[in-house]
């Protein structure tokens, strides 16, 4: 907000308050907001870690068909696990640390799988 701005609410204010002390000014609403509403950026959030969870799905039935490992459930069933966390944690509003855990798991997983999977 300006100086002028703010210059020309403490009048309308002090108009008001000597005609009406119970009323206050209220600043009109920026309708050119950008970004994301909460409800949307938790419903992009479950859709990737859904998505997420589909693919990694279909590459540990690749990977179990060509070589079953106790190491490729694990690495595979951990990233599933947290898929779903994330999901769980973006439905209860906890979107910021979903995505870092989703994203952080997923490096892990994809270096678990270069470094533990020969």
């Amino acid at each position: 907000m300006s100086a002028s701005d703010q210059e020309a609410v403490t009048t309308e204010e002090s108009a008001t308050a000597t005609a009406e002390p119970e009323t206050t000014v209220v600043a009109p609403a920026t309708a050119d907001r950008q970004g994301m509403t909460p409800r949307q950026a938790r419903r992009l959030r479950i859709a990737a870690a859904s998505a997420l969870m589909v693919l990694v799905a279909a590459v540990l039935t690749i990977r179990l068909a060509s070589r079953s490992s106790v190491l490729v459930v694990g690495v595979y069933g951990l990233l599933l696990v947290l898929c779903g966390l994330v999901i769980e944690l973006s439905r209860r509003g906890r979107t910021r640390l979903g995505t870092y855990l989703l994203g952080a798991g997923l490096v892990g997983a994809l270096l678990g799988d270069w470094v533990l999977l020969p």
